[in-house]
């Protein structure tokens, strides 16, 4: 199966699952509602102790889920992770379009119309 590069979009596949093996096996973690308590209580300290990397680290702190992709987070499992930081979808979509929260949703009102 060939990949074509699509602007703009990181695909997953082997290549950024084992890139980002340790962010996805800590962002499963957040099933356990102690996990995420934990995680909460020292995030620095929960993102050591599954062995994210610098720039793994960098992404979760500044809550940046488009480089947490780029850093090889799998949507689904990221958002467990957004979840904790009481990011919406609309949020992610924000990011994604580099547009702020505001400016997204009133686009998602228009296209609708």
């Amino acid at each position: 199966m060939q990949h074509h590069d699509i602007p703009g979009t990181t695909i997953f596949g082997s290549e950024e699952a084992r890139k980002g093996f340790a962010l996805n096996r800590m962002c499963f973690s957040f099933n356990s509602a102690s996990n995420r308590a934990a995680f909460l209580k020292d995030e620095d300290a929960y993102c050591a102790k599954y062995g994210l990397t610098p720039e793994q680290c960098e992404a979760v702190r500044e809550r940046n889920v488009l480089r947490m992709i780029a850093a090889g987070g799998n949507v689904y499992y990221l958002a467990k992770l957004a979840g904790i930081f009481g990011l919406n979808v609309q949020d992610i979509g924000a990011q994604q379009t580099g547009m702020s929260v505001d400016a997204f949703k009133a686009k998602l009102v228009a296209a609708g119309r």
